[in-house]
């Protein structure tokens, strides 16, 4: 590496130092009021359209380093200078490094905007988990600042090289000894990216049911309905078909009843009917279908369908038992009776005397 000979800025006119100097100070002032002039347009646009990544640029760019601002107005300032190729070459050196630093600035204040949005946006409503959040922000400064280092030292004239492959090296070291902890943890990017359920959310999966009450980098935690935490990783539980029923609105529900083969026609045909009017008759229900659906072994086979306008599991099972009720009470008063399964018994000693009845002939 070449460094410049510092006697040569001696030899440089006043002049020429006059006009460098004019050229940074007006440089300065143009870019600091370019600045502030888009930022504000970004601002009152993000005001209109309440666009968060609006809101975040505006404010990125007004709070733009102040030094690295100047050091590009000097940069500019020297370049007005007729300067040897070494002063050139680290002209060139300094307009990376005061880019790179400041779009690193940028790019780190982007991600503090969007965590303190989403930690906001945790406290209120309660539906985003604070440590996916800070895990990925944290991996996202890591990811900007290595390679905004990696590319200062490689306009530097350092061999990256080397050290990438060392870093590849290393991190697939790390990832083989942590793969159950790094597979957990981005099970925990994907759940709070794609957000299969969150927070609050009534999930079932597998034997399990119950609320969740914590999404970790590791784990997710689940207060079932019988009472127990109940903790499982990510991983497996990403694994699994999860059922979710915050957005179930209605309830769909199939159920069947039997009746003796000794019923009237006219009777059979009837109960659908009836069935039909209990149904309707029940608030918070949109009747589907109710048919004599089949002949079974023992009794004429109904099947009924219609939906319950509320997720709510009590309200559905207190209709239910209220058309249960009433359908019994309607087959009470037509004299029908339920179906019931059959069992016949033959005895041995039956089949026996069957059996000795030609012996004997």
């Amino acid at each position: 590496m070449n460094f410049p000979n510092w006697k040569r800025l001696l030899d440089i006119s006043p002049e020429s130092w006059l006009i460098a100097a004019a050229a940074a100070l007006l440089s300065y002032l143009v870019l600091s009021a370019a600045l502030r002039l888009i930022a504000g347009r970004i601002r009152a646009l993000a005001r209109r359209s309440e666009t968060l990544p609006a809101q975040i640029a505006a404010e990125v760019l007004l709070h733009t380093n102040r030094f690295l601002l100047l050091l590009v107005a000097l940069l500019i300032g020297f370049g007005t200078i007729d300067l040897t190729p070494n002063w050139s070459l680290w002209l060139e050196h300094g307009w990376v490094l005061a880019l790179g630093l400041q779009i690193g600035l940028w790019l780190n204040r982007g991600i503090d905007l969007w965590l303190n949005r989403q930690t906001d946006s945790t406290a209120q409503t309660d539906q985003r988990n604070r440590a996916t959040t800070t895990t990925l922000v944290f991996l996202l400064r890591l990811l900007v600042w290595v390679t905004v280092a990696l590319a200062m030292l490689a306009n530097l004239g350092v061999n990256v090289t080397a050290l990438v492959a060392s870093l590849g090296i290393g991190g697939i070291a790390v990832a083989l000894a942590l793969q159950t902890i790094l597979s957990d943890l981005f099970a925990s990017l994907a759940i709070a990216f794609d957000k299969p359920f969150e927070i609050g959310d009534f999930i079932i999966f597998g034997d399990t049911l119950g609320t969740v009450t914590h999404i970790g980098v590791k784990t997710t935690r689940i207060q079932s309905l019988s009472g127990e935490r109940v903790v499982i990783s990510n991983t497996e539980l990403l694994k699994q078909t999860v059922h979710n029923y915050k957005y179930m609105q209605q309830r769909r529900v199939v159920f069947g009843f039997r009746l003796s083969y000794r019923t009237p026609v006219e009777q059979v045909e009837e109960i659908s009917r009836v069935t039909r009017q209990i149904i309707e008759s029940v608030e918070q229900t949109r009747f589907d279908r109710a048919h004599f659906k089949t002949f079974g072994d023992s009794a004429l086979e109904y099947e009924v369908v219609y939906y319950v306008l509320s997720p709510d599991y009590n309200v559905y099972m207190d209709i239910q038992q209220r058309i249960n009720l009433e359908l019994m009470r309607a087959c009470a008063a037509r004299g029908v009776r339920f179906g019931h399964p059959l069992r016949v018994l033959q005895e041995a000693a039956a089949e026996e005397a069957a059996l000795e009845r030609p012996a004997a002939g």
